[in-house]
This record gives C-alpha cells, structure tokens and sequence, in this order.
C-alpha cells in the first residue's frame, strides 16, 4: 500500500456521505432558489399581459363605442336627408302624402309584436312605411317585408287602419348587390340618395306596389 492511499474507514465513509449530503443540500437549495425566481418572472410576465390585455380590452370598447356612435350619427344624416324631400317625392306618383313621422313604433304584447318604422308617410288611405340603411343590402328589404307584416297585424289588433292600406319602401346611401331588383320584385319602392336630396329609383316596367 503506498503512502497517499489510506485505509476505507467507517469514519471515511460516513464523512463521504456527509460531504455529498451537503453538495445535494447545496444543490437542492440553488434549484430551489432558480425555480422561485423563475415563478416570479412567470408571475410577473403574466400580470404584466393582464394588464396589457386589461387596457387593449379597454381601448377597443371605447374604440368600439365611438364607431357605434359614428355609425348612429351617419344613419341620423342619411334618414334626415330621406325625409327632407320625400314626401314631394311620393306626392309626384300621385301619393296624397301630407305628413312624414319619424321613428314610428309598435307593439302588441299579448301577440309578441314589436318593432318601429323609420319614416312614416300617411295619405289617410295608403301609408307609406319606409326603412332607412346607410348600406341596403337584400337581406335588409327580407327583413322590411317582416317588419310591415307585422305593423299589418298591429293595426288590425288595435283597430286602427282597417280600411288604410300599407305599402312599402326602402332607402339607402348605398344600395348593395341586387337589393333593389330584390325590392322591386316584392312590390317595394326603393329610395336612393342623389346629390344633397335623395331620388325612388324608377320601377321596372310592370311594377306595382304591393299593399298589405
């Protein structure tokens, strides 16, 4: 046996164990350390998107609002401009139209019927329901067709109208698609803005208004 190797003891093996025992603990208390300040840095990373998720939330419902209240504001032009010159409009097709009520609602509770007609032209025996879009697309006059059947059903329950007869009209800043052919083949007048007044696009040959 040479002179730098001693003797395996007990007390060599034990003081072996109790030096890695200690290089472990050491070990395990780094890890232990490096996995907290990795949870706090996921914490941190984490609050840190809430808060930017928080403000972009935020920012888009007042963006939200404001093209909301932009969209309200252009339908408010285009219906006044709608109703600024149609009554003459509808008098030159020989409606006796006098007067033009804006924002006409209805409703029946015990019958589920509700909604409300954005221009309403009254001659005494024809009244003329008009709907206003900024953009008038097909489905817009499907739903306009809805809407005068149900006022038809509104007038008959309140006993009102019942020798006045109902006729229908939609108007827009643009009309879209094939929302006017649409129209038209379903007896309905379309009105389209021209200029600084708004023009009812000639019918096609053989057209009639239908009456509800």
């Amino acid at each position: 046996m040479s002179e730098q190797q001693k003797p395996l003891t007990c007390e060599c093996v034990l003081e072996m164990f109790r030096e890695s025992e200690l290089r472990f603990n050491r070990m395990m208390k780094k890890n232990a350390r490096e996995m907290k300040r990795m949870a706090q840095e996921a914490d941190r990373r984490q609050e840190e998107a809430d808060r930017r998720k928080q403000a972009l939330d935020k920012q888009m419902k007042r963006t939200d609002k404001k093209i909301s209240e932009l969209g309200s504001r252009i339908g408010k032009i285009v219906e006044n401009m709608v109703a600024g010159n149609i009554i003459e409009k509808f008098q030159a097709l020989n409606y006796d139209v006098t007067g033009c009520s804006p924002h006409k609602s209805f409703a029946v509770k015990k019958l589920g019927i509700s909604g409300e007609i954005d221009l309403l032209l009254d001659d005494g025996e024809v009244a003329i329901l008009i709907e206003v879009k900024t953009t008038l697309e097909t489905a817009d006059v499907r739903k306009h067709i809805e809407r005068i059947e149900k006022y038809r059903r509104y007038a008959d329950a309140r006993g009102i109208g019942k020798t006045q007869r109902y006729i229908g009209a939609v108007a827009g800043a643009v009309i879209m698609g094939e929302a006017a052919q649409f129209a038209h083949e379903n007896g309905m007048y379309v009105i389209v803005q021209s200029g600084k007044a708004v023009n009812i696009v000639p019918p096609p040959e053989g057209f009639t208004a239908k009456e509800w």
